[in-house]
């Protein structure tokens, strides 16, 4: 006989774990992306490369830039529906500086971490 495996309720995190953010940082400029997985498209997008940043910010790379770029990628996000977001952080990136002020200043726009 054959026992078939309890059936779990489905829970949030199902629904949401589609929307990944990654983040970007070179020597001259900070970016962010929120990738819709199922489909490999890009939801939401910032960087500090696009031409209406370039003239309010005065460096293109450090943690100000970076605290920008988040907060602004957050409004995207909620402009366009996305209640939450997966962070994606590679291997050498840690929740320090750049990283922890693009994340911060996503979750105060009002987009919640799973």
């Amino acid at each position: 006989m054959v026992v078939p495996p309890p059936v779990r309720p489905p829970t949030i995190t199902k629904f949401l774990k589609p929307y990944v953010l990654k983040m970007h940082f070179t020597n001259k400029y900070v970016s962010a992306q929120v990738i819709h997985s199922p489909t490999a498209t890009v939801a939401s997008s910032a960087s500090s490369q696009e031409k209406a940043l370039r003239e309010s910010l005065e460096s293109h790379r450090d943690v100000a830039a970076a605290a920008k770029i988040g907060k602004i990628l957050g409004e995207r996000l909620l402009l366009k529906n996305i209640p939450a977001v997966l962070v994606h952080l590679k291997r050498e990136q840690k929740y320090h500086g750049k990283v922890k002020a693009v994340i911060d200043n996503v979750v105060q726009a009002g987009v919640k971490l799973v």
